[in-house]
């Protein structure tokens, strides 16, 4: 819990769902220094043997993310190359604690995500929004750039898109997202929306712990490298998690027609 964010911890069946939720709604969830820490540290944090199984990052109020604070771009503009490149590391790191926790990720999105809200969808592993939602990479009118953001962005969205949606800095709608790859789905509505987080979430603990977290690593490092070093990454990978207690364990329980022990009883696992 911090100033700037709140979590909550819920016990469901399926497992434990932490939700992280961006606590600025009078300037629409905007960033500024000690709200990147916190979202950063929170992250971090979560990586660290936590009995939690996913994580839901969502807004509150009107809007998912608006980007930058104001008041926190005012002091940029005083600030030196070298302070400046510090302050961008602070966000970038940010962004990775997000995109590198070992905890499934979804982000929540209503209302508008704006600039470095649209690095927050695209740093987690999966995006879900209201059909109402919008999004703007809006750095260019501000003669700025999506630089920090640029990594995530690019991975979901690809060069096509972002050489539209980077140079015009046009708003967009929930549908194009979707189509462009920065969201998994557009839901009608808020109850549409939180259905199919709950599917999702169930989906995601029925899954073995240590395997989410390995398959996170497994994108990372094939998407890297070329098809020679993937063959080289991906044999061993596969091996480790087969001979792994885990592994040995889904298996043994997909063989004998039972649920494995990270199922929680009576629990139906497709």
């Amino acid at each position: 819990m911090g100033d700037f964010i709140r979590i909550a911890v819920e016990e469901k069946a399926s497992g434990a769902i932490a939700t992280v939720t961006l606590g600025r709604p009078e300037l629409h969830n905007a960033f500024n220094a000690p709200m990147i820490a916190e979202l950063r540290d929170a992250f971090t944090g979560f990586g660290k043997n936590s009995p939690v199984r996913a994580i839901v990052l969502r807004g509150e109020g009107k809007s998912f993310c608006a980007g930058a604070d104001l008041n926190w771009m005012r002091q940029m503009v005083d600030y030196s190359f070298e302070q400046n490149v510090e302050d961008a590391h602070a966000l970038a790191a940010m962004f990775r604690a997000i995109q590198q926790c070992p905890k499934p990720v979804i982000a929540r999105v209503h209302g508008a995500a704006f600039g470095g809200g649209v690095g927050l969808v695209a740093a987690c592993d999966m995006a879900f929004a209201t059909a109402s939602a919008s999004f703007c990479l809006s750095e260019v009118k501000l003669g700025l750039l999506p630089a920090v953001i640029s990594p995530f962005v690019l991975k979901k969205i690809g060069e096509a898109h972002a050489r539209r949606y980077f140079l015009t800095a046009e708003k967009f709608s929930a549908t194009e997202a979707h189509r462009i790859g920065l969201l998994s789905e557009a839901l009608p509505d808020e109850a549409a929306l939180d259905n199919q987080l709950e599917t999702v979430l169930a989906a995601l603990c029925a899954n073995g712990p240590e395997a989410l977290a390995h398959s996170k690593i497994l994108i990372e490092q094939v998407c890297r490298f070329d098809w020679e070093r993937a063959v080289d990454i991906t044999t061993k990978l596969i091996a480790e998690r087969r001979i792994s207690a885990e592994g040995q364990e889904g298996m043994q329980a997909f063989l004998e027609k039972r649920s494995p022990t990270w199922v929680q009883v009576g629990e139906k696992v497709n």
